[in-house]
């Protein structure tokens, strides 16, 4: 990426933020539900758009707040999961990639509906199952979505605008045009007896609002706007009311041009094209209206579907990373950099979906399960509050706490009883399959405590019986992450504690410290435990010393010494038995038999390493300005995660470095990589030619390069030696070698790729 985009992307304006969100939620209650609304309230559907508005505009200040606070991948549910634990984290990460799928299928129906509406799609019948043309359509254009996000085509941000600008303008012209042939007779009585009265309005906002999904979406770039503390809010909450404003005079123009009644699904598929042609026919451009709404519905269905589905592999990658869900489904595509089983698991849902289901169906779905999500959103805001985490700073904060959220949470939940029993159903057995999924696979995977649960059991004293064991009862119990540092140089002790202590502290963890101390072969090992401390006599100082480190970070520190034959190699049985989550250890003169990987080079022959490496090349811990060069792979997946760990400790500055062939390559898949690791804020910098040189180049000035080990297999590396090894010699700063723990066959260990 060059210096001038790369400021535009770290300075967002009010006005793309707008984009984001409004473009998302513009579309679905203009384009694809005014004849189910209209059908289900009459004239009165106007006010359930405004309801759902005032529903979502509660959560939309929730969401602003929190997203000042903790702007991280995953949105909602990462709010949720934080807050309140793993176990509402997983009914959350359920119901929000169900719901977005729900919501692509409707929106991609929406698609059908349009091209359908000029081109002569056929139908599909084979005996008592059919295929309606549109969605034949629907299917089409669903493929080709899933197909874009799969091979990593994406929208920019001036093509938002574009879009969204497009859409505002012919839809201000049609409601002109439109209000100018309206007779607002036809809105009489308001509340009409067929449709239920006045106790229609809220089973319609329950229809409707499937059309306030995306305002929540503009908070995942929320690092990336200038003076986010005003404009986060501005967008959310202005998205919000602009969509409602928009959708209920639009519904106002359709019911008022043509009669409510005509506009149900039993009559016209497209009722804004026949009110179209009906409003620009006065002015003797009845097809060019058509045509011009026939291409507003198609953009806006295809941009909100469009952001559906990237959506949803951000939730997937965020619950991977929370080991909610198995990280292989996060496993990035070699070529296109995506995370392509997500999506392809995403896009066959979406498919059953379109020949399943329709739409007033997808809609309620697809709200329900949002409801959810936004209703626990707003009570891990009072979490938050209540629990007075030192490190939740909003640079934004609700008016009116604690009636704002409480009025969010209430109105969410509340809206879903005014749903068909069959969409409750729905949602109870969403809830209930979270529930399950927690308990029976994410409970004993998960290691992240929520802020809740660490509430009451920091004050179990004071807390009612009850409410300590059930939050004892489901903790996560993935066993408590432990970062172990062999210590042997007491020069650089200091700054493997450090380090080892920041990313224990990250993850709710412990450190293990452990001074391997050798003997002869002649000695034997029992005889040298016995005395340890005639052979070794720093050892006990330079365990103490470890320990007093470590606690100055505020975690939990266990410290042994071990007698071995072996020095390097009894680290990996050390960190076996001990059930080590992470080694952070120093680089010395005999620590890499294999220059560039952990493992020694005929131990990698025969086994694989038993849990993640960190190698520290120590030239002073200083993480202010931190590099990482990545070409993508589990080892640089690892890098990533420290780089979040320092930035969110340290507030490093962190800069991501591609070699590609060419430049607009490697900016496309360096763009992907950085929004997928939770690191789209980062600097990005792509460079072409020798890997060696430009590493070397790009880290001139930074006090830290974070650099994967390197794929390359034994013989390879033998022959041609290591980027990794060259590059640690010539770099000045401290650099940090990452490799993640991971099955090799013989094949791939001896010849690599």
């Amino acid at each position: 990426m060059s210096s001038g985009d790369e400021e535009l992307a770290k300075d967002l304006g009010l006005l793309s933020a707008l984009t984001i969100g409004v473009g998302t939620m513009i579309g679905a209650g203009i384009f694809v539900l005014p004849g189910q609304a209209a059908a289900a309230a009459g004239p009165a559907v106007a006010l359930s758009f405004v309801v759902g508005g005032v529903i979502s505009l509660f959560t939309a200040l929730s969401a602003s707040e929190l997203g000042t606070a903790m702007p991280k991948a995953g949105g909602s549910y990462y709010y949720v999961n934080h807050a309140l634990g793993p176990l509402f984290g997983s009914v959350a990460g359920w119901g929000n990639w169900m719901g977005l799928a729900f919501a692509s299928a409707f929106y991609t129906l929406g698609f059908g509906e349009y091209l359908a509406s000029f081109l002569p799609l056929p139908a599909l019948s084979l005996g008592p199952f059919g295929l309606t043309s549109y969605q034949i359509g629907a299917l089409l254009a669903g493929t080709a979505f899933i197909a874009i996000n799969y091979i990593g085509a994406k929208e920019t941000g001036r093509i938002q605008i574009v879009i969204v600008t497009l859409l505002v303008g012919i839809l201000t012209i049609f409601s002109i045009l439109g209000f100018l042939q309206a007779d607002i007779t036809t809105l009489r009585p308001f509340f009409p007896a067929e449709t239920g009265g006045a106790a229609a309005v809220l089973p319609a906002t329950g229809l409707v609002f499937v059309s306030f999904l995306g305002f929540a979406k503009i908070t995942t770039v929320a690092e990336e706007l200038k003076n986010p503390g005003r404009n986060l809010p501005l967008a959310v909450v202005g998205s919000v009311v602009i969509v409602t404003v928009m959708y209920a005079i639009i519904m106002v123009v359709l019911m008022g041009v043509i009669n409510w009644r005509q506009l149900a699904p039993e009559f016209t598929q497209t009722p804004v094209l026949d009110v179209a042609e009906i409003a620009f026919g006065t002015i003797g451009l009845a097809g060019v209206g058509v045509a011009l709404l026939t291409f507003a519905g198609l953009l806006a269905t295809a941009s909100s579907a469009n952001a559906s589905i990237l959506a949803s592999s951000r939730i997937n990658f965020a619950m991977g990373r929370d080991k909610l869900v198995s990280d292989k489904l996060n496993a990035i595509h070699p070529s296109f950099a995506t995370p392509y089983r997500s999506i392809a698991v995403t896009g066959a849902l979406i498919l059953a979906f379109i020949v399943v289901g329709d739409v007033k169906t997808l809609a309620k779905a697809g709200s329900v399960l949002h409801l959810i999500v936004y209703g626990m959103l707003n009570i891990a805001l009072i979490v938050m509050r209540q629990a007075n985490v030192e490190e939740y700073q909003p640079a934004f904060e609700v008016p009116l706490y604690p009636i704002t959220p409480i009025l969010g949470a209430v109105t969410s939940f509340g809206l879903i009883a005014f749903m068909e029993p069959l969409e409750i159903l729905l949602s109870v057995g969403f809830v209930a399959g979270g529930l399950v999924w927690y308990l029976a696979y994410a409970r004993g995977e998960a290691t992240k405590q929520g802020i809740l649960t660490q509430y009451i059991l920091s004050r179990a004293d004071e807390m009612p019986a009850a409410a300590v064991s059930a939050a004892s009862s489901v903790q996560p119990d993935g066993g408590e992450y432990t970062v172990m540092v062999p210590l042997a140089n007491p020069e650089h002790e200091h700054d493997l504690i450090a380090l080892a202590s920041v990313i224990a502290k990250q993850r709710g963890g412990r450190v293990d410290a452990v001074h391997i101390v050798t003997v002869p072969y002649q000695t034997a090992l029992q005889y040298g435990a016995d005395h340890v401390d005639d052979l070794d006599a720093e050892s006990q100082a330079l365990l103490e010393r470890a320990s007093r480190h470590a606690t100055t970070f505020g975690v939990d520190v266990e410290t042994h010494t071990v007698v071995s034959h072996q020095s390097f190699e009894e680290i990996f049985d050390v960190a076996e038995d001990h059930d080590a989550d992470l080694v952070v250890m120093g680089w010395g003169p005999d620590s890499h038999g294999a220059p560039g990987r952990a493992e020694g080079r005929f131990d990698e022959l025969t086994e694989d390493i038993p849990c993640d490496f960190l190698v520290l090349r120590d030239r002073g811990f200083d993480p202010s300005e931190v590099l990482v060069p990545t070409a993508g792979g589990p080892d640089s997946d690892l890098s990533a995660e420290v780089a979040t760990v320092l930035r969110s400790e340290y507030d490093s500055n962190v800069t991501l470095l591609h070699v590609a062939d060419s430049v607009e390559e490697g900016e496309v898949f360096l763009e992907e990589w950085a929004e997928s690791h939770g690191l789209g804020d980062a600097t990005l910098q792509v460079e072409t030619g020798d890997v060696e040189t430009a590493i070397e180049r790009a880290a001139v000035g930074k006090s830290m390069v974070i650099l994967g080990a390197t794929e390359r297999g034994l013989l390879t590396r033998l022959v041609r030696g290591t980027i990794a090894e060259d590059v640690v010699d010539d770099i000045e700063g401290s650099v940090l070698l990452a490799e993640r723990a991971r099955h090799r066959g013989f094949l791939e260990r001896l010849f690599g790729d």
